[in-house]
């Protein structure tokens, strides 16, 4: 029996490394992830003003006046997707299978900050009980140093995992209500497009 825990223990804390290595690129991540979010959210703010401006006064009649007045810029997946939307708005299979994909992709977007959500606690949690058993030795032994670095790895590691989450969980709130209304949006402005066209 003391082989195998000592087998454990040499297995815990060889995976303290790889858990450090991937908190920290997953910190680094979550922060790009971040200052790309804020940046998305100053073009969002200001796109979806137009867009609302637009859909108040869409109508089928009035659908094609409207939709030229918006901007083109084909970076932005909501305006490539609308653009797709116009050019084909007479071939219906292809509309719905383009609003299913512009689903897809927020559903695949959206699972880059569940992941945070999900990873960041869990290697934070690893982070924090693999120092605990050489740190509970070295109180033993009375290696008050040994102790005190292997404590200061393990809030460290909980407290970067937990910035990781945090991002990952304001991230998701907020995307959520951008894609629920984009696909809202998109639809809205399908049917009135395909209605004018049908007339």
């Amino acid at each position: 029996m003391t082989s195998i825990s000592n087998a454990l223990f040499w297995i815990s804390n060889g995976l303290l490394i790889p858990v450090v290595v991937l908190l920290l690129l997953f910190f680094l991540r979550a922060i790009l992830m971040a200052g790309g979010f804020f940046g998305e959210f100053w073009q969002k703010t200001r796109l979806q003003q137009q867009i609302n401006d637009m859909l108040e006064e869409m109508t089928p009649a009035n659908a094609d006046e409207l939709y030229k007045k918006l901007p083109e810029n084909k970076n932005i997946p909501l305006l490539r997707c609308m653009q797709k939307l116009y050019s084909h708005k007479e071939n219906t299979a292809y509309c719905e299978r383009l609003l299913a994909n512009y689903e897809v992709e927020a559903e695949k977007e959206l699972g880059r900050s569940r992941n945070f959500i999900k990873l960041g606690p869990m290697l934070g949690l690893m982070g924090t009980l693999i120092p605990m058993g050489p740190a509970l030795v070295g109180l033993s032994t009375g290696d008050i140093a040994s102790m005190a670095y292997n404590m200061q790895v393990a809030f460290a590691t909980t407290v970067v995992g937990m910035v990781i989450a945090a991002i990952g969980v304001v991230t998701l709130q907020v995307k959520q209500r951008w894609y629920a209304r984009d696909i809202n949006d998109l639809e809205y402005i399908y049917k009135n497009l395909h209605h004018g066209t049908a007339k």
